[in-house]
Formats: C-alpha cells, structure tokens, sequence
C-alpha cells in the first residue's frame, strides 16, 4: 500500500546515514537514459532509468533537494503500473517498466527538480537502493567587472590637457624668453619716459621766457 511510503522514505533516510542498514543483494543502478548528459537543461525533458536484477518487486523513485529533504515521486509495480503522489495522474512526470529497467522522464526540467534521484526496492523485507543520481543545473559564476579606460570615440585615449605633465626643456625656454624680453622692454621704456620728461621740460622753459618785442615799422619818404 502507498501509506506506507513514508517508512520506505525513513528508512531510506536511515541508508542514506548508515550504509550499513542496506542490503547489498541487488545490484541496482540509476543513470541519465542520454550517456552524454551531464546536466539537466531547464524546460527540457530528462530522463532516469533505474537497472535492477530483480524484476519481481516494484520500485520507488525519491528525490532527495538541497536540503536533504526526501520526495516520493511514484511507485512503479512489476507489471508496469506507475502510482503517484497522491494516487492521481501526474502530469509533470512518467513511469514505466520495461524489462529490468524502471523508467522516470521529467517532462520538463525545473529548478524544483534539481535534487539527487534514488530508485529502491523493498524485497523478502528488506530494504534496498541505489547510488544517488545528481541532476543539478551548472553552477555559473560571474566574473568581476574590470575598469576601463577612457577613450573617445577613434578609440584613442583622452588626456586631460589639465594633466598634463610640463617638460623641463620648454619651461627653460619660456624663462629665457622672459629674459629676453625684460632685457629689451625695461630699459626702452626708461628711454621713452626720458624723453617725454626732457619734452616736458622744454615746453615749460619756452612757455616762461619773455617775448622779444617786434621790431618798429620803417617808413620809406621818397
């Protein structure tokens, strides 16, 4: 009966932390159908078979989650019967038999499958199950973002002429100038302002000397 599905799945967890507690008269095996699969694709189909050599009991599929949570996904009997959680159809999954292998497809792969699969058996009273089947997405990694350097729109980079490093030739150049131009400029314009003072100075000497009379009229008597 499907009620006692729970103590199949506590004895199962029993398995999983002692080894011991199974028995190793069966040689049962669960694989991906596909050999080439190594990872599950979302919104795709996968599927699990479950290789025992004994055909004459029923299988159990459980999933065990991240957290180790146990799932019982479906019972399938010898004669190929598949009975669900909850004993109604199921629609997100399938189970067959098919000689000595017992099949489960997951009709489309979602992040609430991932888990590892197990296929067990309960036979002469005693307890049996496979190795794990991991069937995880793979894990993505995000690489760090790298800085990138300014640069316009040719793809040259852009200096800031505001950063621009001075060169020591050129700032000896612009000194010298400068000398230059202090050497001529200075003693041109102590020449200039002699001159105007020198102007100045003759027009207030002339401005103050007397005026010479004007010389009398002569008149010619013939």
């Amino acid at each position: 009966k499907m009620a006692g599905s729970p103590a199949l799945l506590f004895l199962l967890a029993l398995g999983l932390c002692c080894p011991g507690i199974h028995g190793q008269k069966d040689d049962m095996k669960v694989r991906f159908r596909d050999r080439s699969i190594t990872h599950p694709k979302l919104g795709q189909q996968l599927a699990l078979e479950c290789e025992t050599t004994n055909t004459g009991s029923g299988v159990f599929w459980v999933r065990q989650n991240k957290d180790g949570t146990l799932h019982f996904i479906v019972f399938i009997s010898s004669l190929s019967r598949a009975t669900f959680k909850g004993k109604k159809p199921s629609t997100h999954f399938e189970a067959r038999k098919d000689h000595n292998i017992y099949h489960l497809v997951v009709k489309s792969f979602t992040p609430a499958d991932e888990g590892n699969y197990f296929c067990l058996m309960n036979a002469n009273q005693e307890l049996y199950f496979s190795r794990g089947q991991p069937a995880f997405f793979p894990v993505t990694t995000t690489a760090a973002p790298t800085a990138l350097a300014p640069t316009t729109q040719s793809g040259i980079t852009r200096k800031d002429p505001c950063l621009k490093t001075l060169d020591p030739e050129n700032i000896k150049k612009k000194e010298l100038s400068l000398f230059c131009d202090v050497f001529i400029w200075i003693p041109l314009a102590g020449a200039c302002l002699l001159l105007l003072i020198a102007l100045v100075v003759t027009t207030v000497l002339y401005s103050s000397c007397p005026k010479p009379h004007p010389c009398p009229s002569v008149e010619w008597i013939f």
